[in-house]
């Protein structure tokens, strides 16, 4: 058989905001790119040493893991320059004499003892404004600079895949990309900001021709595919990710389709595991226990000050901060001094010398997978002598705004769309936290027997090959 030398393909990436798929479209079967060594799925984390070496993926959460384990964070003021103070006499020259040279502190600060950064959830950031810069050891980068690694990765297991499969020997790179509804930020043109942002990133990742996809809409391209000869014309598709809910409605004719309305906001499963965190584990770290010490002529006793560990805990890229003196010290004193409350603040302490708070939502969201298919689940964490199990029903009772915050998404889009959900007659359910069971309640009570399940984790990179494809992408643009 001869060889196929560069047969037209369709390439989607779907760059999410904790994972990253692709996949490649020949015109009739889809194939699901391998990322990592080991799976089609990747995380969408990039960590940089101090000598600027990056890792991606998985490499770079387990490079952070290790970097943090058992560290004690060294932080020190950040120097900004020096000065020279005047000893207020004046010398033989007329001129103040000067005393010692003295420097200028910053008000941020430097952790002398880090051996890398870890950044996941950039996806998030795209919506600010556009100057924003994190600094990585001294050097301001723009978030373009931190999400090229990752594509450039994404990029090559492409090209390798259709070389693998097909004998394909693209030079010039092309794909469909998705993106939310509308990305998360404050910043007024958040969306226009966030897509130059990341189509400049793809650039510089060699992925020149591209053309922009709202995920909810691939989801449904793919689900159309797989199923072309669907009666349902009124399609509402529902993508929820790790980072935000996606949602659109879309009018089937024939085996074309319009768009008749989206909406998105900012809720995931990130924004779950954290809700989880703060119900179920902070209780047992010593949130709303006293704390006593001695004073200069009396014993103090007062609450211990919880607020100040609880944003670092929940965010876990960031979580090794907590290792200096100011955070361990009156945890020591607790653990000394407090009784039976001792060994939730030994728990902290152990967190927080180990870098565990990674580990625990890792837990987390095992028990979240587990509460899925089952009424009740245990949480074991035996690193913090942690053994609880959790009904469902409790679950549900932690997340209970989010709950309410879901359903009026669903609501707003039909109202946008000008539709009661009578008339729907066939929901897609996508992505990762739709497999959550209140969450598929909630679209069973609004539509009896009309949801379907699809792809949980692939359906919007398979779509947005298609799309890729069949030119869909530029359809839409002039759509719109």
């Amino acid at each position: 058989m001869k060889p196929l030398k560069n047969i037209r393909l369709g390439i989607g990436i779907d760059y999410g905001t904790s994972n990253s798929a692709a996949a490649i479209f020949d015109g009739k079967k889809i194939h699901l790119v391998q990322l990592e060594s080991n799976t089609k799925i990747m995380p969408s984390a990039i960590y940089i040493d101090k000598d600027y070496q990056i890792a991606t993926g998985r490499e770079a959460i387990e490079f952070y893991i290790e970097s943090n384990m058992g560290r004690t964070v060294e932080l020190s003021a950040e120097i900004l320059g020096e000065q020279r103070a005047s000893t207020g006499q004046i010398g033989d020259r007329g001129l103040p004499e000067e005393a010692n040279t003295e420097k200028v502190y910053g008000q941020s600060f430097v952790d002398g003892g880090q051996k890398g950064r870890l950044f996941r959830g950039i996806k998030r950031l795209l919506g600010s404004s556009p100057g924003t810069r994190l600094i990585v050891f001294d050097r301001p980068f723009r978030l373009v600079a931190l999400i090229t690694p990752l594509l450039v990765k994404v990029k090559n297991s492409i090209l390798e895949a259709a070389h693998k499969s097909f004998n394909n020997d693209h030079s010039m790179m092309h794909a469909c990309i998705g993106h939310p509804v509308n990305f998360e930020g404050e910043h007024q043109n958040k969306n226009e900001t966030a897509l130059k942002l990341l189509s400049e990133a793809y650039e510089y990742a060699e992925i020149i021709e591209q053309t922009h996809y709202p995920e909810p809409i691939a989801a449904a391209v793919s689900y159309l595919h797989d199923h072309p000869w669907a009666n349902e014309k009124i399609l509402l598709a529902v993508d929820f990710g790790g980072g935000t809910l996606d949602l659109c409605v879309l009018k089937k004719d024939d085996q074309d389709f319009s768009v008749i309305a989206t909406h998105g906001v900012g809720l995931g499963g990130d924004h779950i595991d954290q809700f989880l965190f703060r119900e179920l584990i902070f209780p047992l770290l010593g949130k709303g226990e006293r704390w006593s010490r001695s004073g200069e002529d009396r014993e103090i006793e007062t609450n211990f000050p919880f607020e100040e560990y609880e944003e670092l805990l929940v965010n876990w890229t960031i979580s090794y901060i907590l290792n200096q003196n100011k955070y361990t010290t009156p945890l020591m004193q607790c653990i000394k001094n407090s009784g039976s409350a001792s060994v939730k603040f030994q728990r902290l302490y152990d967190l927080i010398k180990n870098n565990y708070s990674y580990l625990v939502f890792s837990y987390l969201k095992e028990l979240k997978a587990m509460l899925s298919s089952q009424d009740s689940a245990k949480l074991d964490i035996p690193e913090l002598d942690i053994e609880i199990v959790v009904t469902r029903d409790e679950f549900e009772s932690y997340i209970v705004e989010l709950l309410n915050k879901f359903n009026r998404a669903v609501l707003d889009l039909l109202s946008k769309a000008n539709l009661n959900p009578q008339e729907i007659e066939l929901v897609i359910r996508t992505g990762g936290s739709s497999l959550i069971p209140a969450f598929k309640n909630i679209l069973e009570n609004l539509f009896p027997k009309k949801v379907i399940e699809h792809d949980p984790f692939t359906s919007v990179a398979s779509g947005l090959a298609i799309a890729d494809f069949n030119n869909l992408g530029k359809k839409l643009e002039h759509e719109s």
